[in-house]
């Protein structure tokens, strides 16, 4: 079904997408990737000179100006992982849609005019850290903790499960500025490598994403300057996250749309051209009538999130819409790959195939950004309230 949302603009910007991959997210650097256990600076770098990273970051500050226009950032996802580069676009959507929107809404002035022109280039890469060992989707449950002094905080505590973690120069980093657990009791700081007593930790081995860098952070008694409070006032910081958690759980599903489509060009493709029993795989009823349900569904996905991507582009895009957008594209998500290994038989099994890795990449979708249980119950408010 053809999709209505795209302009001339957005398409030759495609174009230069497709460029980008070809020439730099070739499968030898894919090996590279997945053994190093990191996207390299290198390419970080020669995305931001292609433009294909920094589209958040204002032209003032040498970015794309595109915050709002998710389109353009759509089109990185649909064709990095359409190229089987799951862990590539991993990075990318660290950067731009978790790290660099804090600092374009709620930044300063002197912090946007310090991080933001660098994370446009990809010469600073930043990172998100809100999830600790003893607290993921119940946020207020944070035992890091930011403690006054003069001119600054002293942070102490752990965050794990932090993408692009190891290689981060920046980290936006969710503290406890304040007693108890209201919502003025929390902050942002950014945390920058080097401060004495910040600590990258160990990289964690994952089930999927292993060209895309997961680590453990440490703080012990970090200073961090008041210049690095985001917004300039203390007590913000849930309100922060709150206002930027639909534009993640937008990308989360694009990202699902993304994958639904490429299993099932992937599974079209290998069952073409396979054959069994002296006929093509499909050719069989079975094969034919599942390949007819995922042509739908991704159809269907894309309907459903390109509306998402009007509504954000109109700054409608609300919580519960995107917390249904989250959980209903990942969902779908789950559905098609597993449909895709099955067709693809066991060679869907063998991670040289892009289906396999698909897989293994999917499952974080339905965990990460808030469990699909936690966005279920975000919907089920809207709709019968809370006690």
């Amino acid at each position: 079904m053809e999709r209505k949302i795209y302009d001339e603009d957005h398409e030759a910007f495609r174009d230069v997408v497709r460029e980008f991959v070809k020439r730099y997210a070739t499968e030898e650097k894919r090996k590279q990737w997945e053994a190093d256990g990191e996207v390299d600076r290198a390419t970080m770098l020669a995305a931001g000179e292609s433009g294909i990273i920094g589209l958040s970051v204002p032209e003032e500050f040498g970015g794309a100006g595109m915050l709002q226009d998710y389109r353009f950032r759509s089109i990185v996802l649909e064709e990095v992982i359409g190229a089987g580069q799951g862990s590539l676009a991993g990075a990318f959507g660290i950067q731009d849609d978790l790290a660099v929107p804090y600092i374009v809404h709620m930044g300063t002035q002197e912090q946007k005019e310090k991080w933001l022109p660098g994370m446009a280039t990809g010469e600073i890469l930043g990172a998100l850290a809100m999830t600790e060992p003893g607290a993921g989707s119940d946020l207020r449950g944070i035992k890091t903790t930011a403690k006054k002094v003069d001119g600054g905080y002293l942070v102490n505590g752990a965050k794990t499960f932090i993408s692009s973690g190891k290689t981060a120069d920046i980290v936006v980093t969710f503290v406890k500025t304040g007693e108890g657990n209201r919502p003025d009791a929390f902050s942002l700081l950014i945390l920058e490598d080097g401060m004495e007593g910040f600590e990258h930790g160990k990289k964690l081995e994952k089930m999927g994403f292993h060209g895309w860098d997961t680590a453990e952070l440490s703080f012990t008694d970090v200073f961090v300057p008041d210049a690095n409070l985001i917004g300039g006032k203390e007590g913000l910081g849930f309100i922060q996250l709150m206002m930027n958690l639909p534009l993640e759980r937008l990308s989360i599903g694009v990202a699902a749309a993304a994958a639904g489509e490429a299993a099932f060009h992937w599974t079209r493709d290998y069952v073409i051209s396979r054959e069994a029993f002296g006929e093509r795989i499909a050719d069989f009823q079975n094969t034919r009538f599942h390949l007819a349900d995922m042509a739908t569904t991704v159809d269907v996905m894309w309907a459903y999130v390109d509306r998402a991507m009007e509504l954000y582009a109109e700054q409608k895009l609300t919580a519960e819409e995107a917390a249904k957008v989250k959980f209903w594209a990942t969902d779908r998500e789950a559905e098609l790959l597993d449909i895709g290994v099955q067709l693809h038989g066991g060679y869907g099994y063998i991670t040289e195939y892009p289906i396999a890795r698909a897989y293994l990449d999917a499952r974080v979708h339905r965990i990460y950004g808030g469990t699909n249980e936690i966005m279920r119950d975000l919907v089920a408010r809207q709709i019968v309230g809370k006690r």
